[in-house]
């Protein structure tokens, strides 16, 4: 296998740009008839991905901290999914509170890439340096949810997918964030103002720093209120007032729970 430093930049066969409406609405069925269908978020992002997202992976790649970590070839999701190498970490560190969630949940860095897999298995993705970008994006999700608090509750995935696209502007991410939340309100009929909270998740992630472009393993050790002010990640105050407001209508899901506040 060819190190990551001597593939192209873009392999020859990659398209750059597509919007395949009738696809992404059969995915999203299928999603909506169960979250848990990770498999059908990557089809979706497939078929709306612009060109936007691939000149901020071109950028990234080509500037002096991308070419750094090219060069490390670090295996995210097996570096996250190691728990003993965060032993030494303290309670609040970005590591301890990170395991925390995903004990919790249930999740492994690896699990996201196996669903990713599903859609695309390794043999047939492009051998490029565009393509390890994506995959650093995949791989840090999660970490997504530790650093903004936002829950996988359905609105918490809504809101961090609005934050998401102003990190990484796939169009299929917001569609996921806006469809999802317009068929909750249809079904649930409650009153609090979901695509505020959206807009809400939005306008964080245009404020913070770019999260995948993070030395993952440096980020793991930081204190979290550090690394959410270096971040400049903000309050999600309105999610927690429609979490309030779900729980008070008895219209929550069975896995929403109100997040800690951030740290000043």
């Amino acid at each position: 296998m060819t190190s990551l430093t001597d593939r192209p930049l873009v392999a020859s066969g990659r398209k750059t740009s597509g919007f395949r409406p009738f696809k992404v609405w059969k995915h999203f069925r299928k999603l909506v008839a169960d979250k848990e269908d990770t498999e059908q978020v990557f089809h979706i992002i497939e078929a709306l991905k612009g060109r936007k997202g691939h000149r901020q992976a071109w950028n990234f790649i080509q500037s002096d901290e991308g070419k750094r970590m090219m060069r490390e070839e670090v295996n995210i999701p097996k570096m996250l999914d190691d728990h003993a190498r965060w032993a030494d970490c303290g309670p609040n560190s970005v590591a301890q509170h990170y395991i925390r969630f995903m004990k919790r949940e249930g999740l492994s860095a690896a699990g996201l890439v196996a669903e990713s897999h599903k859609w695309s298995p390794p043999e047939n993705r492009h051998q490029d340096q565009t393509e390890w970008y994506f995959e650093r994006l995949r791989d840090t999700h999660d970490l997504f949810h530790v650093l903004t608090s936002y829950g996988r509750d359905g609105l918490g995935e809504a809101c961090l997918l609005g934050f998401s696209y102003e990190q990484n502007h796939n169009l299929g991410i917001l569609f996921i964030a806006y469809a999802g939340t317009r068929q909750r309100l249809k079904e649930s009929k409650t009153n609090a103002p979901l695509f505020d909270a959206i807009r809400e998740g939005r306008a964080l992630g245009r404020a913070a720093a770019k999260i995948a472009h993070e030395d993952v393993e440096a980020l793991m050790r930081e204190d979290i209120d550090a690394a959410r002010k270096r971040l400049n990640i903000g309050e999600p105050v309105i999610y927690r007032r429609c979490i309030a407001q779900l729980i008070e209508e008895g219209l929550a899901d069975s896995d929403m729970r109100l997040p800690e506040p951030l740290a000043a």
